[in-house]
Formats: C-alpha cells, sequence, structure tokens
C-alpha cells in the first residue's frame, strides 16, 4: 500500500514517519529529496516539489498495523504531524494473482474490481518493486454497480504493447482525508507478452529473437526453456553477460546492445528443442517478459503412409499440459495434397508446440 502526506507549508523541509505505539522510536526518512529510498521493510519519496511525503509498503503485515505519525521537521525546536491509523485486515480473497498475455504491438485490456464508493488506482511495479502510477493508460467504467454487487469494474487499455510494458501491475482503491492520502493495492496482474511461434525442420537452425527495453543494455539476459517462472527451470538456461556472445554446445547467444535485441540460435535442431522459450532479463533476479513457441518439423523416413503423433502441448495462458493428436494421410499423387486431421482436448490457445511429422520423398 501507498500513504501519501501532504505538508504543502514546509515543501522543502525534511519529513519523516514513525509508529507511534512504539514510540516513534525509529523516525524513517528519505535522507535524499525527490528520489526513492528503502529504510527497512518500507520505501519513501520526499517530494519538494509538491510536499508530499511517499511511504510504500511492499508487503504488509499485521504487525505493521498501528498508529502512525506522519510528520515534518520545521525546525530544530519545531516539528509538525498527522496522526494516523493503519489497520491490516486479513481476507482470503486477497491479494488476488491474475495473468495477462499480449502479442506484441497488438492491444491488451487489464479489468479489475473496486468498491463502488472509492476512486480507482492502477499502477506498474519499477525495477525496485515499487508501484508507480501509470499516466498514459486509459482507464474507463466497463458496467455499474448493482444492488447486488457493490463493485465496479474498470478496464486499463495498453495499446501498440511493446516490452516496456511487460511486468506486475496492481489495481486497488484510493481513499483521501485532508491532507491524507491511503492507496491499498489489492490485486495483482502479471502481464506476460509473446511472439509468433518459429517453425523449423529438423536438422535446421532456429533463431528466437528477444528485443528488451534500452535501459536494460548493461543487464544480463538469458534464454530459458520451459517452466522458467518457477524453480523447475528445464533443458536450457545460458546466459550472455558482458562479453555480449556466450556459446555452448549447439546454443549462441548474442546480445546486439545497439539494437537492444539479444537472440539465441539453436542449431541441428532435434524433437527435444520443441517447446516454450522465455526471454529473460536479470535484475535483483531472473525477470522473464516474453515468450515463444519453437515447432520442429521432423523428417521421418520413407515407409507408412500414416504417422500419428501425440505431444504434450503447454497453452499460452499457462504451462498445463494438454494432449492433441496430429494425423497425417499422404495421398499418393503429391505430399502437398495430404490432408491432416488435428483433434484437440480443450486447447484455448492460438498457438501450440507441436512437432509434426511429414514424410519426405
Amino acid at each position: 500500500m501507498m500513504i501519501k502526506c501532504e505538508h504543502p507549508q514546509h515543501k522543502t523541509k525534511p519529513k519523516y514517519i514513525c509508529k507511534e505505539s512504539d514510540g516513534c522510536s525509529e523516525r524513517k526518512n528519505p535522507g535524499v529529496h525527490d528520489e526513492w529510498m528503502k529504510n527497512g521493510d518500507v520505501s519513501l519519496y520526499d517530494d519538494t516539489r509538491a510536499g508530499v511525503l511517499m511511504v510504500f509498503f511492499r508487503e504488509l503485515k499485521a504487525a505493521d498495523a498501528g498508529t502512525y505519525r506522519c510528520g515534518v521537521n520545521v525546525s530544530h525546536y519545531t516539528e509538525s504531524f498527522t496522526e494516523l491509523q493503519l489497520d491490516v485486515r486479513d481476507d482470503v480473497k486477497y491479494p488476488k494473482m491474475e495473468t495477462e498475455s499480449a502479442h506484441l504491438g497488438e492491444e491488451v485490456n487489464i479489468t479489475c474490481q473496486i468498491p463502488e464508493e472509492l476512486k480507482v488506482h492502477f499502477c506498474k511495479e519499477d525495477d525496485d518493486h515499487i508501484c508507480q502510477n501509470i499516466s498514459t493508460s486509459a482507464v474507463t467504467e466497463m458496467s455499474p454497480s448493482s444492488e447486488r454487487n457493490e463493485e465496479r469494474v474498470f478496464t486499463v487499455s495498453i495499446s501498440n504493447v511493446s516490452v516496456r510494458d511487460a511486468g506486475v501491475y496492481w489495481c486497488g482503491a484510493e481513499t483521501r482525508d485532508t491532507h491524507l492520502t491511503f492507496i491499498s493495492l489489492a490485486i495483482k496482474i502479471q502481464l506476460d507478452l509473446f511472439m509468433a511461434p518459429v517453425v523449423r525442420r529438423e536438422g535446421e537452425s532456429a533463431e528466437i529473437f528477444c528485443p528488451y527495453d534500452s535501459i536494460y543494455k548493461s543487464k544480463s539476459k538469458s534464454l530459458c526453456k520451459g517452466k522458467c517462472s518457477t524453480r523447475d527451470r528445464n533443458t536450457l538456461n545460458e546466459t550472455v553477460r558482458e562479453e555480449k556472445e556466450t556459446k555452448t554446445d549447439r546454443l549462441t547467444l548474442n546480445d546486439d546492445v545497439t539494437a537492444s535485441v539479444f537472440t539465441g540460435t539453436i542449431t541441428g535442431l532435434t524433437a527435444e528443442d520443441a517447446g516454450k522459450y522465455w526471454c529473460a532479463v536479470t535484475l535483483e533476479r531472473d525477470v522473464n517478459y516474453l515468450y515463444t513457441h519453437l515447432i520442429v518439423i521432423m523428417n521421418e523416413d520413407p515407409g507408412s503412409s500414416q504417422i500419428n503423433s501425440h505431444d504434450e502441448l503447454p497453452t499460452i495462458l499457462s504451462d498445463e499440459l494438454l494432449y492433441a493428436s496430429v494425423s497425417f494421410q499422404k495421398h499418393e499423387e503429391s505430399l502437398s495434397e495430404a490432408s491432416v486431421t488435428v483433434s484437440k482436448n480443450e486447447l484455448y490457445s492460438d498457438y501450440a508446440t507441436v512437432i509434426y511429422h511429414t514424410r519426405l520423398n
């Protein structure tokens, strides 16, 4: 959550927050002006232009509840402060965790619900996990509240989605009281971006391009295959660092800092190379922001005119494994006239990882 304490008459004076129930024994202050600074389990920002102290709690705990002083040191002998009461309640419904996926260059709509009488607040986490306002996004009310539902539904539309838009967003409610503003963030949305699948034949090479924000030029990047959002990192987890190029076996990673794109090249493709690949940048931890699927078309020896393949297919919206059957029936006249039938079991994705088997003459 975020607390904003206004001191319009003392814009440039040093500001602080302390817990009165602890005797204000520990006064937390940014120490600098107009810059976010960490102080224990909170981050603080002294906005000297507006005369506002912003206090960001990264993860509220029951122990954070209590009475606080939000004040300013007017002089060596005088201070001015406002008391505020912070209540922390445990609710099994919150925080809500949601995931959205969007194709690069397209539009994505993110929805959230807040109580009818409160103002909506939507923000995006920065690299320090502080949720910053988004001024460019348009927030519109999608449906009014009803007698049975005391909540309003809002949507935030982001057009022409770029790699800069990937990350963690929060939706919450804002309340205000004279010189105090409280922003409670209760809905966490992870926005993942994806690219069109890469399709290659067995034995060929595949290039996976990972564009990134130019502010990450000096950061380490990595390409990962499988469930890279968890500790279970499968098969491939190679990193390109300061040397800008890394080679291991059949994989080459190259970082073009001028174009802000790093590329993973896999040679001698096999069936095992097919799957879901994540592009990641290393900040305090590896952050996966973009993925694609590599489809490998297998070359079969002449023989049977019909080949069936049963493969595990991860959907775009999750890593859940589903199954599909792909059947190819070759006509004697021409391979190009082969008929294909695909049976799917609850497959909701436009793209899936499939290993196709064809017959080469």
